[in-house]
């Protein structure tokens, strides 16, 4: 339905799915209120883009319970936002499409099959980097690249260029594949490798978040260095060579595939956060709204470019939150007291 729809019915919960999305929530009637965080998404823009970093971050202050689908969004929420409820939801497969294979099937005479798949628009993926690095191997290999689009890239060392393909494509995609190269910068649970995993691929990944839920060093997969391109080929070359480790961390790889839920065990799993949230007490709103604020201003603050009124901010940061505990009416005038520059601040740093 659209939200003119929505804003005539009245809900149990309602649910922000992404950082955009957490501003029209709390247009519509609902007894509780929640967010469904993937990521820290802030994260997601460059350091340019810092409208929508602050943008973002603001709506991690909001009077809800969390949804998380990785154990470090949930750990850092919890740190951020010990006063509200977090619960962890691991991100089911669809293993109808991506079914775990019967068997792994030694490649052992046929140049190592190399995957490398992403969006060359999204910064964060490391699609060009990844490709660079396989492009550095010296041992024999068959490159496939997927991509939705490909204007602006040269899939000139490819063996493969496919895309925009369906999910079902690229479970089959997977399924003649040996090892998936990921060097993503920022992940939420990180799903490629593990939908790769599925299928009877192996990978070399960075410690991008989201990789510790499920990646293993030498036992599953490859873990290489941030910004090395070289040595990511290497651990491709290692591949190449030796064909029992290639096996190995394959199986590996189906052994953890197998015990990863489904789509329908993390649709339980999810309704049971959903119906915990339901029974938990309402949050007061007012309560949330110095912390806001104090964000706000801090961003505001460090756009502007008053870096030493900035620090001063962040550096009381603590103190503001002492007053939580006062009327909400009490904490804005607090803050708002708070907030007046100090004539003693040098004209550089307001």
């Amino acid at each position: 339905m659209t939200l003119s729809d929505a804003l005539e019915e009245e809900f149990d919960i309602a649910i922000s799915t992404w950082w955009a999305t957490a501003y029209s929530l709390f247009l519509l009637r609902a007894k509780r209120y929640a967010s469904f965080v993937q990521s820290l998404e802030d994260r997601f823009y460059e350091p340019r883009e810092s409208i929508e970093r602050l943008s973002a971050r603001l709506t991690l202050d909001l009077p809800v319970a969390f949804i998380t689908e990785a154990s470090w969004i949930a750990e850092t929420l919890g740190e951020l936002r010990a006063d509200a409820s977090v619960h962890l939801v691991r991100n089911g497969i669809d293993k109808q499409v991506f079914a775990p294979v019967d068997t792994i099937e030694p490649n052992i005479d046929e140049p190592l099959r190399v995957l490398i798949e992403g969006s060359p628009e999204s910064w964060f993926k490391g699609l060009r980097p990844a490709i660079r690095a396989a492009d550095k191997m010296k041992e024999p290999k068959r490159l496939t690249i997927v991509c939705p689009t490909f204007e602006g890239l040269e899939p000139k060392y490819a063996s493969r260029a496919i895309g925009p393909v369906s999910q079902t494509e690229l479970a089959a995609i997977y399924a003649d594949t040996d090892v998936l190269v990921k060097l993503s910068r920022v992940e939420g649970m990180y799903g490629p490798p593990l939908e790769g995993f599925h299928r009877g691929a192996t990978c070399v990944t960075t410690e991008v978040t989201g990789h510790d839920e499920y990646i293993e060093h030498g036992v599953n997969a490859l873990i290489c260095d941030w910004d090395d391109e070289r040595g990511t080929a290497a651990q491709l070359d290692l591949l190449a060579r030796d064909r029992e480790l290639l096996a190995r961390l394959r199986r590996g790889a189906l052994a953890t595939a197998r015990e990863w839920p489904n789509w329908e065990q993390s649709s339980s799993n999810f309704a049971a956060a959903l119906n915990a949230i339901a029974a938990e007490p309402a949050p007061d709103r007012l309560d949330y709204l110095p912390g806001m604020l104090l964000r706000l201003r801090i961003g505001l603050e460090k756009e502007r470019g008053s870096r030493g009124y900035y620090r001063k901010l962040a550096a009381d940061a603590g103190r503001w939150r002492r007053i939580n505990s006062l009327p909400g009416l009490s904490q804005l005038f607090a803050l708002r007291r708070a907030m007046k520059p100090r004539r003693t601040d040098s004209a550089s740093e307001r």
